[in-house]
């Protein structure tokens, strides 16, 4: 089969590889549409940490085509987002059901094969059925349901206002989510094109902070209270600040965007954690118990009704062969972008 791998940071090449039949307990996936993560270019620029070889996507959708033995719940011809992480079931963590904080996990598109392929060999417990959501979209389960964990475990109320800094791709599907909730969402981003966006999705109100001044802006929007609520989703240091200053008190902040670099805070926004009694709480990955949790059962069950709007976030398309092309343009910002998919195998139809 063709695939695009990497054989060192930011080097993919386009070449044939041997796939195996599947184990007794794995299913084979035609791959239809792969979406490359912020963090899978952030990994191109900084360290590459997993072994050589790889074959990286983590956010993926396709057809089963091959299924082991022992495999039953799935069946050739379904059609299925893939759930990248794989935990071990036995450490004291998984056993809780927290799986995201499982101690020996491994990762599909990083620790094992993932899907910047024709094919992906996959455990059977790791796929999703989508029924007939586009592929394109299935592919953007992954994100939602990492947007939706964060969501759904701050516990927004009817009528919180919730400022979400970041609408990237996580920020704009949190946005979608709390909007859901009943929130009103302050949209705080440096690109004018990311808040028109925000504001498409439903936003009451946006916020440039290279122009505009982020807490009085945020002080007329709340009536000098702040915020009840602000999700970070742009793994800035001045964000995750920033969070700190804007929010009222006893309120609460999630942090899903990763740190990339140290995060020194002001005096002030460090008292404002005690002074306003605040709580601060991260949110890693997406899953929870019965693995991979509601975020991904409600992830599909959004998509498939239309509730979360997904599609006119994707930006580029690229061919298998034109992954390196895809790296390079997001990479050196050549181009606004949105969600970049890999198509490794043309158009979707029915195998």
């Amino acid at each position: 089969m063709k695939a695009a791998v990497l054989h060192a940071k930011n080097h993919f090449v386009y070449e044939d590889i041997a796939i195996p039949p599947c184990g007794e307990n794995e299913v084979k996936v035609k791959v239809m549409a792969a979406g490359i993560c912020g963090s899978d270019t952030h990994k191109m620029t900084s360290e590459w940490k997993y072994p050589l070889p790889a074959i990286m996507g983590h956010e993926f959708s396709g057809w089963i085509v091959e299924k082991g033995a022992a495999v039953h719940h799935v069946e050739l011809g379904d059609r299925v987002t893939v759930i990248p992480f794989l935990p071990c079931y036995s450490c004291e963590h998984c056993q809780r059901g927290h799986y995201s904080l499982c101690e020996d996990h491994g990762m599909i598109g990083s620790k094992s094969f993932g899907g910047f392929a024709e094919y992906a060999n996959i455990p059977a417990s790791n796929v999703l059925k989508i029924g007939e959501i586009d592929f394109e979209e299935a592919a953007m389960i992954e994100p939602l349901a990492v947007s939706l964990h964060g969501v759904l475990n701050i516990e927004p109320r009817l009528g919180d206002i919730v400022a979400v800094f970041g609408a990237g791709t996580i920020g704009l599907l949190v946005m979608q989510c709390l909007k859901m909730a009943g929130a009103k969402v302050i949209a705080i981003d440096i690109s004018d094109d990311k808040l028109a966006e925000a504001k498409q999705y439903g936003c009451e109100y946006t916020i440039n902070p290279l122009e505009d001044d982020l807490l009085e802006r945020i002080d007329t929007y709340t009536n000098g209270r702040g915020v009840d609520i602000a999700m970070e989703c742009a793994g800035s240091k001045i964000t995750q600040e920033q969070c700190l200053l804007i929010t009222k008190k006893k309120g609460k902040i999630g942090y899903l965007g990763i740190a990339y670099q140290d995060v020194l805070i002001s005096q002030e926004a460090f008292e404002n954690i005690f002074r306003k009694e605040l709580t601060l709480t991260g949110f890693w990955n997406s899953y929870s118990a019965p693995f991979p949790g509601e975020e991904w059962t409600k992830s599909v069950e959004l998509i498939r009704e239309g509730r979360i709007q997904v599609k006119n976030m994707i930006s580029h398309r690229f061919s298998l062969e034109e992954t390196q092309r895809a790296f390079d343009m997001m990479i050196n910002r050549e181009e606004t972008y949105g969600k970049v998919l890999i198509i490794p195998n043309g158009e979707e139809h029915n195998e």
